[in-house]
């Protein structure tokens, strides 16, 4: 099984693309390497561009760059990006600017460098914002996909991407689109919803869980905004459960999107795993199951859930 960085599948695809598409330019603060456009800018140097560690600038830039016909990823840590925010609001929302904002090294799982460095918040900041879409891929081939997507996506754009490699979950076939989710394994008694790194956990506590008898369904959430509300709604109402996971907080994210829809619309017990309180400095490994975010934490949320 491949296994590969989003960010870093992120960079392959740029190049490719970028050969088709002389629109396509990438702005960086002085973290190329880091969010793996270095390619790109080797490649394409009169169309990348380094504004430094000024990441409003960078935002601003972006917009104006999107607003004379270019298609600009505009690139940082998850936190360093949407930390800023009130330019992001206004001078690529409010515009309706056609930016990718590429916000990589998302959540507890960047490991040892600590809170300070870690997109925890990124998805609550910008899910409410009306028009931007938000994407969180889970391996190498979604990524590809959702980058080709996210260049001919009219209008602004998240793509949440990883620092740490992940396994592979598509099948071969797989296309991405937009507000539409893949289930990954069907399943009777509870529906987990996960998005990016913990995906491949759900898939490994569904077949962890499977030996208890608990049927899961297991679906990926690429497309956090819109979500696939059809699907959802599908699944909650034939397994009467739902467990949504996700490297982000608690607050605001994946899973409580899936909890507005479904309490609206299909009132069934949800229970939201995340990131409670503040990240912090550990390896990966440790990280996630002290947040109950690897496969045998997810496991056994499950059964405390049914009661099994």
């Amino acid at each position: 099984m491949a296994s590969k960085a989003t960010r870093a599948a992120f960079g392959e695809a740029l190049v490719d693309l970028g050969a088709r598409d002389p629109r396509i330019v990438t702005l960086d603060a002085d973290l190329s390497k880091s969010t793996m456009t270095s390619a790109f800018a080797k490649k394409y140097p009169d169309r990348a561009y380094n504004l430094g560690i000024a990441e409003s600038n960078m935002v601003g830039i972006g917009a104006g760059l999107a607003l004379t016909g270019k298609i600009p990823f505009v690139c940082s840590f998850a936190c360093f990006v949407v930390g800023r925010f009130e330019t992001i609001r206004i001078s690529i929302a409010y515009t309706n600017a056609n930016v990718k904002i590429v916000g990589t090294h998302a959540g507890i799982a960047i490991g040892e460098d600590g809170y300070s460095q870690m997109g925890l918040e990124d998805v609550a900041c910008l899910r409410a914002l009306p028009n931007v879409a938000i994407v969180q891929p889970a391996d190498e081939l979604e990524t590809k996909q959702a980058i080709a997507y996210a260049v001919e996506h009219e209008g602004p754009l998240y793509l949440r991407l990883t620092r740490q490699n992940v396994d592979d979950v598509c099948p071969p076939d797989y296309r991405f689109r937009l507000g539409r989710w893949l289930v990954l394994r069907p399943g009777a008694d509870v529906t987990l919803i996960a998005s990016g790194g913990p995906v491949k956990h759900c898939v490994d506590a569904a077949t962890i869980l499977a030996g208890d008898g608990i049927s899961a369904e297991v679906i990926n959430a690429a497309s956090i905004k819109p979500l696939d509300d059809d699907l959802l709604l599908r699944s909650a109402g034939k397994t009467g459960h739902v467990v949504t996971v996700e490297d982000h907080s608690i607050e605001g994210g994946l899973g409580g999107a899936v909890a507005e829809v479904v309490g609206e619309l299909l009132p069934t017990p949800v229970k939201r795993l995340g990131v409670r309180g503040f990240g912090e400095s550990g390896d990966l490994k440790g990280l996630y199951a002290k947040h109950g975010l690897d496969p045998a934490g997810i496991a056994s949320s499950v059964r405390k859930f049914l009661n099994r």
